[in-house]
């Protein structure tokens, strides 16, 4: 890992604390009022996200995985985004079929509420899967994604 993106990785996961205890209510303010909507279990999302940016695959795992456990069934916009998060994890693993299996989860969401983000990371994961796109598993994705 280059060593500007080990020091934000770094700075990521000294800074999680603090904002978790912010999440908690630890601070004597109370937060704003326009971040109602985000939570621990985004938190730890974002925190994913950074785990698989710096390499770390089985902590990104781990961490998105504990996440898509505890989103609420509700949010249908953010399964999106993780499980397409956890297809980027499987292609960094080279498990191509875990990774067609997580980004057909995050189809399957977006069948149900679009969302961007979401889209847009099958996309970067379609295009990660490029040198496997004779394996069946990628074609059958394709024919999910653009048939």
């Amino acid at each position: 890992m280059p060593d500007p993106l080990r020091r934000h990785v770094r700075g990521a996961e000294h800074a999680e604390p603090r904002a978790q205890s912010e999440l908690d209510g630890d601070s004597d303010e109370p937060p704003p009022l326009w971040m109602d909507w985000f939570t621990s279990v985004r938190l730890d999302a974002f925190m994913g996200n950074t785990q698989l940016a710096a390499g770390q695959i089985r902590r990104a795992r781990q961490t998105l995985s504990d996440v898509l456990a505890q989103l609420p069934d509700a949010d249908v916009e953010q399964r999106s985004v993780v499980a397409a998060d956890l297809a980027a994890v499987e292609v960094a693993a080279q498990d191509v079929p875990a990774a067609c299996d997580r980004a057909r989860q995050a189809l399957d969401a977006l069948a149900e509420v679009w969302c961007a983000t979401g889209m847009e990371r099958i996309r970067q994961v379609r295009r990660s899967l490029r040198p496997w796109q004779d394996e069946q598993c990628v074609r059958d994705l394709d024919d999910r994604l653009y048939g």
